[in-house]
């Protein structure tokens, strides 16, 4: 069995999860911990040891590459997360387009997320954590105590992640986004190794007409109302 202090988030691109996640933390004294950033830091150090995403990405030349990677989280001074790729602090260069264009391949390899999953059920041991991506409540913490399923409408998905600086190319438009992420959905739906789904105990919640408050504060109160035993 898995530790219980976890906190389960999942949903699809753009659903809001992450800046939901961050609020609950903080609202209930917890870690936040983004599982994608992971995979974004992990693209970010192959594309920075010159590996061709295109045409080099094979399981044994990321293997090689793994081994040189320490991807580690320390405690900062207000009592959240820092994340380091080999002792330097992950920035804003994994939010960027570039890396967004690779991370769903990278996060479909099965050697890639079989190198994290003991990284991810670790941080557990950090205490209360509230951790999102999309197979949390499936893969990573099965039986957690707490587990939310976030999503929102296409269109609604879209104009947040264009309100994210350097999250889409010059140009982007609603449609376009839209249409990027119907088909990282269906890449992270259909792939083979930890799909993107909604975990049979999970509390589903529609957010396209929801504030980000009203989303904390539903689920912080469901946690406040049901504590750990």
């Amino acid at each position: 069995m898995f530790p219980k202090n976890v906190i389960a988030i999942d949903g699809p691109a753009a659903s809001g999860k992450s800046t939901v996640a961050q609020k609950v933390a903080d609202k209930l004294n917890g870690f936040y911990v983004s599982t994608g950033n992971m995979y974004r830091a992990i693209t970010l150090f192959l594309m920075q040891s010159k590996l061709d995403l295109n045409s080099e990405a094979t399981p044994e030349k990321i293997d090689s590459l793994l081994k040189k990677l320490d991807l580690s989280f320390s405690k900062t001074a207000d009592g959240k997360l820092s994340m380091t790729i080999n002792g330097a602090t992950a920035d804003g260069a994994i939010r960027s387009p570039e890396v967004a264009k690779y991370v769903s391949r990278i996060a479909a390899m099965e050697n890639i997320r079989n190198w994290l999953i003991d990284r991810q059920r670790n941080l557990s041991k950090l205490g209360l954590i509230i951790m999102e991506g999309r197979d949390i409540g499936t893969v990573i913490f099965p039986d957690a105590k707490y587990k939310f399923f976030i999503t929102a409408s296409p269109e609604v998905r879209a104009r947040r992640r264009l309100a994210q600086s350097g999250e889409t190319p010059e140009g982007s438009t609603v449609a376009s986004v839209a249409k990027e992420i119907a088909e990282r959905d269906e890449m992270d739906s259909k792939r083979k190794i930890a799909p993107l789904k909604k975990a049979d105990d999970a509390i589903f919640i529609d957010t396209s007409e929801m504030t980000v408050e009203e989303v904390v504060n539903h689920i912080a109160s469901f946690v406040k109302e049901t504590p750990i035993i």
